[in-house]
C-alpha cells in the first residue's frame, strides 16, 4: 500500500475511533492544544467520575403477557390439531400395513395353488401325449368292443369334468390373484400418502412447539411466573363460570336416577389417575408419556373397551351424551375441532395431558370451551 493511502486510513481510523468514543454517553472531553504530543499520559477525567446506573428494564404489561398466552395458546392448539393428524395417519398407516400383510399371505398361496394347477394341467397334456397323441374322444369312437365302449364312455366322461373342473379352478385362482394382486397396489399407494401425511403432521407439530419454546425462552424468570399465574386465573375464571350454570347440581340430580360409574368406567379413571405426572409427549400412547386420546384411548383399552384412537375420531364414533348427565369415564371433547380431550372423573374434575412441557394433571372440566361430551360403555 502507498505512502499517501496509509496516510488515509489512518486518518479514517482516527475519524471512526473519535466517533466512538464521542457516543459514549458521560464521558468528559478537554481541548487538547496544538503542538508536540506530550509522551506522558493524562489523567482521565472519567474514571473518578461516579458510573451511571444501569437503568432497570420496566416490567411487561400484564396485556402484554396476556397477548403472549394467546399466542401460546393458539401455537399449541395448532400443535394439538396438527397432533390429531399425526395420529389419524398413523393409525391409518398401521391398518394398512395390516391389510398388507393379509394381500401378501393371500397372493402367496394363490401363487402356490395356481402353479399347482399348472402342474395338474401339465400332466394331463404329458399323458395324452404318452397315447400316441391320438384324443379321448378318437380312442372312444374306434372302440369295437363294447365293454371298451361302455368303460370308455365312463372314463371319458369322468376326464372330461376333470378337465373342465380344472379350467374352472384355474380361472378362478387366476381372477383372485389378480384382484387382491390390485387391491395389494392400491393400498400400498394408500400407505405411502398415509406416511407422507405423518411427516407433514410431524413437522408441522415440530414447528409449533419450537415456534412456542422460542416465544417462552424470550421472557425473564419474574415473567414466566406472572404469566403462569395469569393462565391459572384465566382457568379458574372459566371454571367459575361453567360451575355458575348450575352444571354440577344438575349432574347430581342425574346422579340419582343412574349409577355414577360402570365398573369399566371406573377401570378407565383408575388407569388415567395412575399416570398423574406423567410427560405430555405428542403421538404418545404410554407407558411413560402420553398425548391427550393417547391417554382416553389406553385408559379405555385397559378397562376393556377399546375405542378411536384420535380425540376427533372419539367425537364422531362414540354415542354423545349432555354435559348435565356425564359420568366418571365418560371422555369431555373440547375446542370446536375436537382436538383436546380429558376424562371426567366427577366433581366438576378431568385428569387430561395438556400440552408439551406439562404433564398429566387434574383440572377443571370447564377451564377450556367444551364441545361435548362422549361415552365409550353406553
Amino acid at each position: 500500500m502507498g505512502r499517501g493511502k496509509r496516510g488515509l486510513l489512518a486518518a479514517a481510523v482516527t475519524v471512526v475511533c473519535a466517533v466512538t468514543v464521542l457516543a459514549v454517553p458521560g464521558t468528559a472531553f478537554a481541548s487538547v492544544p496544538a503542538g508536540p504530543a506530550d509522551p506522558s499520559p493524562a489523567p482521565s477525567a472519567s474514571a473518578s467520575a461516579t458510573p451511571a446506573p444501569t437503568a432497570t428494564p420496566a416490567p411487561v404489561p400484564d396485556a402484554e403477557l396476556e397477548k403472549v398466552r394467546a399466542r401460546l395458546d393458539g401455537l399449541y392448539h395448532d400443535a394439538a390439531v396438527a397432533t390429531d393428524a399425526y395420529n389419524a395417519a398413523e393409525e391409518k398407516t398401521r391398518k394398512q400395513s395390516v391389510q398388507l400383510a393379509r394381500l401378501e399371505k393371500r397372493t402367496d398361496t394363490a401363487r402356490k395353488k395356481l402353479a399347482e394347477l399348472k402342474d395338474q394341467a401339465g400332466a394331463a397334456a404329458r399323458a395324452q401325449y404318452r397315447d400316441s397323441g391320438m384324443p379321448p374322444m378318437a380312442r372312444f369312437l374306434l372302440s369295437d368292443n363294447p365293454e371298451h365302449f361302455a368303460d370308455g364312455a365312463g372314463t371319458l366322461l369322468n376326464g372330461a369334468r376333470a378337465t373342465k373342473k380344472l379350467i374352472a379352478e384355474t380361472d378362478r385362482v387366476e381372477r383372485e390373484l389378480k384382484r387382491d394382486t390390485d387391491d395389494a397396489a392400491a393400498r400400498f399407494k394408500k400407505l405411502e400418502r398415509d406416511r407422507k401425511d405423518k411427516a407433514a403432521a410431524r413437522k408441522t407439530i415440530q414447528a409449533r412447539i419450537k415456534d412456542a419454546e422460542k416465544l417462552e425462552s424470550q421472557l425473564e424468570k419474574k415473567e414466566k411466573e406472572r404469566l403462569a399465574e395469569l393462565e391459572r386465573q384465566a382457568a379458574r375464571k372459566a371454571q367459575t363460570a361453567w360451575l355458575d350454570t348450575g352444571v354440577l347440581k344438575k349432574e347430581a340430580d342425574a346422579a340419582k336416577a343412574t349409577a355414577t360409574a360402570t365398573s369399566a368406567g371406573a377401570k378407565a379413571v383408575a388407569f388415567a389417575t395412575a399416570q398423574l405426572g406423567k410427560p405430555y409427549v405428542w403421538g404418545a400412547e404410554g407407558p411413560d408419556s402420553f398425548d391427550c386420546s393417547g391417554l382416553t384411548s389406553q385408559a379405555w383399552a385397559d378397562a376393556g373397551t377399546p375405542i378411536p384412537r384420535t380425540s376427533q375420531e372419539q367425537w364422531k364414533q362414540l354415542p354423545h351424551v349432555d354435559v348435565t348427565e356425564m359420568r366418571p369415564g365418560d371422555l369431555v371433547i373440547y375446542f370446536a375441532d375436537a382436538t383436546h380431550v380429558g376424562m371426567y372423573v366427577g366433581d366438576g374434575k378431568i385428569i387430561h395431558a395438556p400440552r408439551p412441557g406439562r404433564t398429566v394433571t387434574v383440572a377443571g372440566a370447564g377451564t377450556m370451551p367444551i364441545l361435548g361430551v362422549v361415552r365409550p360403555d353406553a
